[in-house]
C-alpha cells in the first residue's frame, strides 16, 4: 500500500485518482505532480513500484504545501481576518456565508438547522 504525505492511497484506483484523497491536491494537482514524476497516470496504486512511490513522494515534497501545513496556513488566515477585524473574520465567527450569498432563504449548510424561535400555544 502506499502511504503518501500520512495518507494512505486506496489500492484500487488510478494513481491519478488516489493522489486527490491527499488534502490539497485535485486532479489538476495529481496530473501535474505524475508528469514531473514521470508515471503513469492510468496505473493502478497497487503497480507502482517503490521506485514510482519515492519519485511522486519527492515531488510532492519539494514544491506542494499538503496536508497539516496547508490546514495550518488556511486556519491561520482566518484567525488573522478575524484578529483585524476584516468582515470576512467577522462572517466567520457569526457562522454565515463569507462570500456575499444571501441568507435570508439559503445557506442552511453555514447556519445549520433552523432554531424556531417562538411556536403559538394553542387554548
Amino acid at each position: 500500500m502506499a502511504r503518501i504525505a500520512g495518507v494512505d492511497l486506496p489500492r484500487n484506483k488510478h494513481v491519478e485518482i488516489a493522489l486527490t484523497y491527499i488534502y490539497g491536491i485535485g486532479r489538476t494537482t495529481a496530473q501535474r505532480i505524475l508528469k514531473e514524476a514521470s508515471v503513469d497516470p492510468h496505473k493502478i496504486v497497487d503497480k507502482l513500484t517503490d521506485e514510482e512511490v519515492a519519485k511522486v513522494r519527492s515531488v510532492m515534497e519539494s514544491g506542494y504545501k499538503l496536508e497539516g501545513s496547508l490546514r495550518t496556513e488556511t486556519s491561520m488566515n482566518i484567525k488573522r481576518l478575524m484578529e483585524i477585524g476584516a468582515y470576512r473574520g467577522f462572517r466567520h465567527r457569526r457562522g454565515l456565508p463569507v462570500r456575499g450569498q444571501r441568507t435570508s432563504t439559503n445557506s442552511r449548510t453555514r447556519k445549520g438547522p433552523r432554531r424556531t424561535v417562538g411556536q403559538k400555544r394553542k387554548k
